[in-house]
């Protein structure tokens, strides 16, 4: 967890009594919850902290008590909230990553620290969404752009609600076609925002103006904005092969998601989240 600009950065380090030492926030997954949503979870349960997530770090393995351990980390703005010491955790303190690392209590801690501030902290982050499931279209026999979701992309819809909120958006756009619109819709509700319909964003106008495409995502790269974009399973793909600092696979199923982290403009990480965001 992180707050400041980019070149006074600060990031939180914990203290457990229990173990008498400081540490990265971390915890444990309850059933059948996400490693990104228990992350969130745990920074709001030890910290009293809302966060925004935005790029992921990296995994550590370690062992503890004679029992493999593994973390996942992501980086995260620190948001608003207020600390009240625990039984968990019974002080924060906010430090460079410099004197973070000269803190930390345990080697296996710093890699992550030194992950952290390899890249410089995004000012915008943008959540590249294909649609959800949306039955045949063989068997849809109106409007291809009217065709909605079936009940799976439905329940995929309501699962990505819970991971896009995460990261904080603030808006929500969509390609003009039905499923693209109602695979955001119930995030949209959840905001309380309205989902903004912009064509640039459909598979058909990114295939005669890819450049023009491009220029609108990134045209939404604004200091501290989050944006959600839902689109297709040809535009996406095609956008991460022409922004990023490169993949191993661009392949986006239907109710996935890319995290992107931008810093002025430019994609400095990326992230895939499989179907439904998990």
């Amino acid at each position: 967890m992180w707050r400041g600009r980019h070149g006074d950065i600060e990031v939180a380090l914990v203290h457990r009594p229990r173990y008498d030492d400081w540490t990265l926030p971390k915890g444990k997954l309850e059933h059948g919850e996400s490693e990104l949503a228990a992350a969130v979870r745990e920074v709001g349960e030890e910290l009293g902290a809302a966060v925004a997530v935005s790029r992921r770090i990296g995994r550590v393995r370690y062992r503890h008590d004679g029992a493999n351990k593994t973390v996942c980390y992501w980086a995260m703005r620190f948001l608003t909230g207020e600390f009240r010491p625990g039984d968990e955790v019974d002080a924060v303190e906010w430090l460079s990553p410099a004197n973070a690392r000269r803190r930390l209590s345990y080697p296996v801690d710093c890699p992550v620290l030194a992950d952290f501030a390899a890249l410089p902290v995004p000012d915008s982050v943008i959540l590249l969404v294909r649609h959800a499931k949306a039955g045949k279209r063989s068997e849809w026999r109106g409007e291809d752009r009217l065709r909605p979701l079936d009940p799976a992309g439905a329940r995929q819809a309501q699962q990505l609600v819970r991971f896009l909120s995460c990261f904080a958006p603030q808006r929500v756009l969509s390609a003009d076609l039905t499923r693209c619109v109602q695979t955001v819709e119930p995030l949209a509700r959840s905001l309380g925002v309205d989902v903004r319909i912009d064509p640039a964003f459909d598979d058909d106008s990114y295939l005669a103006t890819p450049t023009a495409t491009e220029t609108a995502l990134l045209s939404l790269a604004k200091p501290g904005a989050v944006t959600v974009v839902c689109s297709q399973g040809t535009a996406i793909p095609a956008l991460i092969d022409t922004l990023g600092p490169g993949t191993d696979s661009s392949d986006t199923r239907k109710g996935a998601a890319w995290a992107l982290s931008l810093v002025d403009g430019d994609v400095i990480a990326m992230d895939y989240y499989g179907s439904a965001a998990r």
